[in-house]
């Protein structure tokens, strides 16, 4: 590999001392990243990564920005952003219905709240200094916002055919220096439809969210999400994974054999995404089995 990849962490209850040894492992081989999704405490777990870990770059991927209220967050992402010295990327996003519902939250405008948001935290007095802001992107406003206001962007099961045209938002002076990051579900086996099927079941719960499919169909997937919106619409749900076609799954995933999982990694680095964080899952146990399944093709 001419260049290593940034990888997606998750600290689960019972295996989170666990977790942090794994990062000191990520570090060591020499992979360029450590994201943290909003599963669990993202944020708890960067302040330890802070304190565990020496160079690398980590940030959160996403913190959902209703969680909290402002000045906390600028107090804790800016006490982390001065312990790693700098490392820390603050990446912020409006999340997703369901997981606000299930905390009786109601979401409003996301490019207004985002924007808000920013400007809020940037004003809170004495949080010390903060670190670069990451905006959670998929569709071309949310992007044109992200240079606007931000440091950078992250994508989530972003279409690879498509980036381009989604980076074309961006100016050429901001793009040599912006954090452009997606976020890729990662099955390596060699069984390849063991593989698919894995990444299939992890993006089922995406595709039921309608910011998801207007994405995917304006990357050019109508069809497909048309159909899973006709069976949303006829109490057919269980049919919607059959709509996620092999063409699309290879446009927003990784799955396969080692080769074909660096190969379209290579392709990823060629769309524009320059920090590609994978996501790993296995189609042989949890998430140790599919970290070690992953350091395999990355051995230095």
């Amino acid at each position: 590999m001419s260049q290593m990849p940034a990888l997606s962490l998750a600290a689960v209850p019972g295996r989170r001392k666990a977790t942090l040894e794994l990062a000191k492992d990520i570090e060591r081989r020499g992979f360029t990243g450590i994201f943290c999704p909003s599963l669990g405490d993202g944020l708890a777990l960067c302040e330890a990564l802070a304190l565990v870990t020496d160079k690398i770059v980590f940030g959160t991927s996403i913190a959902p920005i209703y969680y909290r209220q402002v000045v906390d967050f600028a107090q804790t992402a800016s006490f982390i952003h001065e312990v790693s010295g700098g490392r820390f990327r603050f990446g912020i996003g409006v999340s997703h219905e369901p997981a606000l519902n299930s905390r009786g939250i109601s979401a409003g405008k996301p490019l207004t709240d985002t924007r808000n948001f920013v400007a809020e935290l940037r004003a809170v007095p004495r949080a010390g200094e903060l670190p670069p802001i990451v905006l959670a992107t998929l569709r071309k406003k949310m992007i044109a916002l992200s240079e606007e206001i931000g440091d950078g962007m992250v994508f989530a099961n972003g279409v690879r055919s498509h980036m381009q045209e989604s980076l074309r938002v961006l100016s050429d002076a901001k793009r040599a220096t912006f954090f452009i990051g997606n976020m890729i579900p990662t099955c390596i086996d060699e069984d390849v439809e063991a593989a698919k099927a894995v990444n299939r079941r992890t993006l089922t719960s995406y595709a039921m969210l309608p910011n998801y499919r207007n994405y995917w169909k304006e990357a050019g997937y109508l069809e497909e999400m048309e159909a899973i919106e006709q069976a949303i619409e006829d109490g057919n749900r269980e049919k919607v994974a059959s709509f996620l076609t092999d063409r699309w799954l290879a446009d927003t995933t990784l799955f396969g054999t080692p080769a074909m999982v660096r190969e379209g990694l290579e392709a990823w680095y060629d769309a524009g995404v320059s920090t590609p964080i994978l996501v790993p899952s296995s189609a042989n146990g949890g998430q140790m089995k599919a970290f070690e399944e992953l350091f395999g093709i990355f051995n230095n």
